[in-house]
């Protein structure tokens, strides 16, 4: 017995001795506290999701981000040089970041975009932009977010890109400091200041001085006492007050309902570009917008229809939104034939010694989209905006001839040599745009779409007479052609395929 029991001990001693199956390291934790793709930072309490996507988009005859060719604004000067078709390629990368508080969540998210446009950069360049970087915590939000004016659907609607005109549509975010309050069962209110410039800066036009016709590719004029070319009529100033808006919002299972407004504030240059000529008094303008969103209906499982319309007085960017000329704060200008329209979406204009007057601007749009099945859905989309310029439209007429208002020495040949043309004839600046696309995409595997859409365009201007051609062949039109100015129609499509992850 003694012996047995030496040889047990033995036995385990021997067993303490023996290697053990080390248990397996966990080098990335699944954190399931903010939904699918979140993972622990190791030795850190803060999740993060990262993500992105590819995206090859081809336009033809518009620009690379499905924007109609507008002469001398989305493409060339004239019919002949424009290119019939562009391409852009995209990465996007984002990451999203989430920590748990004794405050809430501490929340911070960034999306860079990484562009080459075929037809624009050289062989190998490009360029980064940062469409998002912000930081959330206790209802506070920080940095470079949608505006708070947009609905909450404004990210999803069912185009190819953000060259269709669709009232305030910032999809490269807003820098902005806002606070948003949750009172329960869905509804929600928030107020921000918002970086005007230059998302919301459209622009004013000082009549003492010209403002390009359809023949320049940009206005001409400054801004923030630069001497470039800019998109904003030709007076300016800086920024000096930012926008306050607000929202009231509501989202249910049924769908959303959002109310936003908006204060803009106006900031005019010199009256004759230097401080001892003065300068009008700054103006407010503002902006409303009411938004409904129906998910899930009837005609199928995921179909939707999105319902918007906005209104704004001496703010035109919260109706022709968006960050270039052609869709917000420019010029919409097409010729063809002997047959050119155009015109301008300012915050207003004014006169030497005189105050801003306000433009009126306001749009309707809707959006809807039907799932034939989980791969493929088809969607329709129509907008209509106008702008006004009321008891201004006299002084932009007057200046636009160059008579009048011009003042000593404005009609004279070299000030009618800088210009592109010289416009005869009556009428008035108020200008819509009226547009209708559909799209069709094909999801054949989770997180890859291919699309392909067509949109219609119909630019009506108000502008009767003709418009005659300068040295310099602007528009591929020999100098001394003669346009008749009329309403113009446009088509134009695209196609793109997106892989996200």
């Amino acid at each position: 017995m003694g012996t047995a029991a030496s040889l047990s001990v033995l036995s385990v001693a021997q067993a303490a001795d023996l290697p053990m199956k080390a248990k397996a390291v966990e080098y990335v934790k699944v954190c399931s506290l903010y939904g699918a793709g979140f993972y622990y930072i190791p030795g850190t309490d803060t999740c993060i999701k990262i993500g992105g996507a590819i995206r090859l988009d081809t336009a033809f005859n518009g620009g690379t981000y499905d924007t109609p060719f507008w002469q001398g604004g989305a493409g060339g000067n004239n019919l002949w040089t424009k290119d019939n078709y562009t391409t852009r390629e995209r990465i996007n990368l984002t990451t999203d970041t989430r920590t748990a508080t004794d405050y809430g969540v501490v929340r911070t998210y960034a999306n860079i975009q990484f562009d080459f446009l075929q037809n624009r950069e050289s062989i190998a360049g490009g360029y980064t932009e940062v469409d998002y970087a912000f930081i959330q915590f206790a209802g506070f939000t920080f940095g470079k977010a949608v505006s708070q004016f947009d609905p909450q659907w404004t990210l999803s609607r069912p185009f190819i890109s953000s060259g269709f005109n669709s009232g305030s549509f910032n999809a490269t975010g807003i820098p902005q400091i806002s606070y948003t309050a949750s009172f329960g069962n869905g509804v929600s209110a928030s107020i921000s200041l918002e970086n005007a410039s230059p998302y919301r800066n459209a622009g004013l036009w000082n009549t003492s001085t010209f403002i390009v016709g359809p023949g320049a590719s940009t206005f001409t004029g400054t801004f923030y006492g630069s001497s470039s070319n800019t998109f904003l009529g030709n007076s300016y100033g800086g920024n000096q007050i930012p926008d306050v808006v607000g929202n009231l919002r509501l989202d249910q299972a049924w769908g959303t309902l959002h109310f936003g407004a908006a204060m803009h504030t106006i900031t005019p240059g010199f009256y004759a570009g230097t401080e001892n000529t003065g300068h009008a008094d700054n103006s407010f303008g503002f902006a409303v917008t009411g938004a409904v969103e129906f998910k899930n209906l009837p005609t199928g499982a995921g179909d939707s229809l999105k319902l918007e319309a906005s209104y704004g007085k001496g703010a035109a960017k919260y109706i022709f939104g968006g960050t270039t000329d052609v869709i917000g704060g420019g010029r919409y200008n097409k010729v063809s034939g002997n047959t050119a329209g155009f015109g301008y979406v300012l915050d207003g204009v004014f006169a030497p010694g005189g105050q801003i007057i306000q433009s009126e601007a306001w749009q309707v749009s809707a959006y809807y989209e039907h799932y034939w099945n989980p791969a493929w859905r088809t969607s329709v989309f129509g907008n209509y905006s106008q702008i006004s310029y009321g008891d201004g439209n006299a002084q932009m007429l007057a200046s636009f001839q160059g008579i009048g208002a011009g003042g000593p020495g404005f009609n004279s040949s070299s000030a009618a040599a800088a210009r592109a043309g010289v416009f005869a004839g009556t009428g008035n600046f108020d200008l819509a745009l009226a547009q209708i696309g559909t799209r069709t995409a094909w999801t054949p595997v989770r997180n890859l779409t291919l699309s392909a859409q067509f949109t219609y365009s119909r630019l009506d201007q108000n502008l009767n007479g003709t418009y005659t051609t300068n040295a310099g062949g602007m528009l591929g039109k020999p100098a001394g052609t003669v346009l008749q100015t009329q309403d113009q129609n446009l088509y134009n499509g695209a196609v793109q395929i997106l892989r996200s992850f």
